[in-house]
């Protein structure tokens, strides 16, 4: 990429950088220092505005550069992406939004704890909502690093490092300072924006083939040198048996794992009732839903016109099918246009990561905070104190995420997402619906479900061929690879739920019918409901 790509760039990200601190900035001197304030920025948005930021939270890099990448590499299963992770959202919409804004307060443990014994509750879940949290941040901080190298030329592993700190830096200072209403603003600025450069693109392509669906498909089979087999199943996932159980295994951690996701859930608490919260979901479905099809329409569009081999050249994952598109559809290399172009959609996908890990680092340090050291003391923190532990949680976090994303620089990003999902689906989500749903749930029953989901999820993947056994592999010259999927779920959410019924089936305490009740009717009614 040429000198003027990366100024440019880096002018815009700069830009946005700065807009971002400004808003922390006036937020930090306007805010009360509460717990309500910093956790649920004051229960005070709208579903609108509640639905753009969740939109921003939920459409990550992974989604605008990966999923367009696979798209163009590998056609229809490359699609089956979007599948998941819109189809999601019908899950969310239905079983979970309503339900968890009336139960809780700030975190997943609250609905959990409502009708338990707080304190083994309040560990498991949150513990593994960190998980979950670190997980996930680490995909954004190699995202991060690998973006200097694909987009702004700094390929030298020291700016990759630096960039990495510096993404972890300021997602601390957003945190720390502003909370969860400079944390939602973000959001919404940075919808806005990715937004408005998907549909740029997606008009350009259109343009480009006159509007004409099946000419651009035609084309991108024809380009991509698979012919109509790029149109049908397979490309990806037809291979033996393993290859399709691994499909199965990621489709269902993608669609089963938003609604265990600590940093969405923690969204539906920043509007004042539970109507809102759907609302918001609906706002967010439209938004994302409208994004996922842009992004099929990009996927084809880089197939055919800048070709699966020259994404592949650039980068084996295809995460710079995005960028090439746009510097294309710019008027190429050397022209003005493709400069700008190149230059926005490389400032958005900077904007993209800065905003999903300011999001996904509240809602863990709130975890730490309002769960692990409220729990660990042995009595509840004073709010004013919690919110000072829940500051300084947010740059221990920082920190563990920039060292794991420095260590993990080289690894697949697309997978540690999907790890992510599969771990919130195989340990948050048994709890949350059997605590929701099931009269006779008792307190181990919920501890189990917790670590019976969390610690299958991480053992297969460590004995997974991700880490070790193949050329692939974290560590290729060894091989303790006894786990042929690289995705866990297939096999880690049924032994959440298995464990979550057994736990409770096995206990002595007899379950609380009363506080069951009292949960159901707050549940569905909003009665008592913060």
């Amino acid at each position: 990429m040429t000198d003027n790509h990366q100024t440019l760039a880096l002018l815009l990200f700069s830009a946005f950088v700065a807009v971002t601190l400004a808003i922390t900035t006036w937020v930090s001197r306007n805010r009360h220092g509460s717990a309500e304030e910093f956790y649920a920025g004051g229960r005070l948005f709208s579903p609108m505005e509640n639905g753009f930021a969740i939109s921003g939270d939920y459409m990550s890099a992974a989604s605008f550069l990966g999923v367009t990448g696979l798209i163009s590499l590998y056609g229809y299963d490359g699609m089956l992406y979007v599948v998941g992770f819109l189809v999601a959202w019908l899950v969310v919409l239905f079983l979970v939004a309503e339900l968890v804004r009336n139960c809780g307060r700030f975190t997943l443990a609250d609905v959990v704890a409502a009708r338990m014994s707080e304190r083994p509750v309040r560990i498991a879940v949150g513990t593994s909502s960190v998980t979950v949290s670190v997980l996930y941040l680490v995909a954004q901080m190699v995202g991060a690093g690998s973006l200097v190298a694909l987009l702004l030329g700094g390929t030298s592993e020291a700016a990759r490092n630096w960039t990495v700190i510096g993404v972890g830096a300021l997602m601390v200072i957003y945190v720390s300072l502003g909370g969860m209403r400079a944390t939602t603003w973000i959001q919404i600025v940075k919808a806005v924006l990715l937004l408005g450069g998907a549909i740029a693109l997606t008009v350009l392509v259109l343009v480009r083939f006159h509007g004409d669906i099946n000419q651009l498909l035609r084309s991108a089979a024809q380009r991509s040198g698979h012919g109509a087999a790029f149109l049908a199943p397979g490309l990806k996932y037809g291979g033996g048996w393993t290859a399709r159980f691994d499909f199965i295994s990621l489709g269902l951690a993608l669609v089963l794992g938003t609604a265990g996701l600590p940093h969405i859930l923690s969204r539906f608490y920043t509007v004042p009732t539970a109507r809102a919260a759907r609302r918001s979901v609906v706002w967010a479905v439209g938004l994302i839903g409208g994004f996922y099809l842009m992004t099929i329409v990009l996927g084809f569009g880089a197939a055919a016109i800048v070709g699966p081999n020259a994404v592949r050249g650039s980068n084996a994952a295809g995460n710079t099918a995005v960028p090439l598109l746009a510097l294309d559809l710019g008027g190429g290399a050397n022209s003005t246009g493709g400069t700008v172009l190149f230059a926005i959609v490389a400032a958005i996908a900077f904007a993209t990561i800065l905003a999903v890990v300011a999001g996904i680092t509240l809602a863990s340090s709130a975890s730490v905070a309002h769960d692990l050291y409220a729990s660990l003391r042995r009595r509840h923190a004073k709010p004013r104190s919690e919110v000072a532990v829940a500051r300084t949680a947010a740059v221990g976090i920082g920190v563990v995420a920039i060292a794991l994303g420095l260590l993990a620089r080289d690894l697949n990003v697309a997978f540690l997402v999907g790890l992510a999902f599969a771990v919130a689906a195989s340990a948050n989500l048994p709890v949350l619906l059997y605590s929701l749903f099931w009269r006779s749930f008792t307190t181990r029953g919920a501890v189990w479900a917790v670590y019976g989901g969390l610690v299958p999820a991480l053992g297969l993947v460590l004995l997974s061929p991700v880490v070790s056994g193949s050329p692939e592999s974290l560590f290729p010259s060894v091989d303790f690879q006894y786990f042929p999927l690289q995705n866990p779920g297939l096999v880690s959410i049924p032994l959440g739920f298995l464990a979550g019924w057994l736990g409770t089936v096995t206990s002595a305490e007899p379950p609380d019918e009363a506080k069951h009740a009292e949960t159901e009717v707050r549940a569905l009614t909003g009665a008592g409901a913060v």
